[in-house]
């Protein structure tokens, strides 16, 4: 995750205090919406790390292949991740 927890927390209770300051949404208890707000933010930025972690158990199971042809890991990291974002449909920064 690009960014640390503790701003994620920073930027979900911004984001509830305006949306309740803009009447844009009403909500009794602005903590467990705040709560339920970070936890979407954070397993949506949680996304790209599993995709990373995933692709390195793949690039693992081929070292010894790429290895023996010389591939770069760097360059076949990128298009193992490029993939797995396609076959899945996400959107990378």
């Amino acid at each position: 995750m690009l960014l640390s927890r503790d701003y994620v927390t920073y930027m979900s209770r911004e984001v509830v205090k305006r949306l309740v300051a803009e009447e844009m949404v009403e909500t009794p208890k602005a903590d467990a919406l705040t709560q339920l707000v970070r936890q979407a933010m954070a397993e949506e930025l949680g996304v790209e790390d599993r995709l990373n972690e995933e692709a390195r158990t793949i690039l693992n199971q081929y070292a010894e292949e790429m290895r023996r042809t010389g591939a770069s890991y760097q360059e076949m990291f990128k298009k193992v991740k490029n993939q797995l974002a396609r076959e899945r449909k996400l959107i990378l920064r």
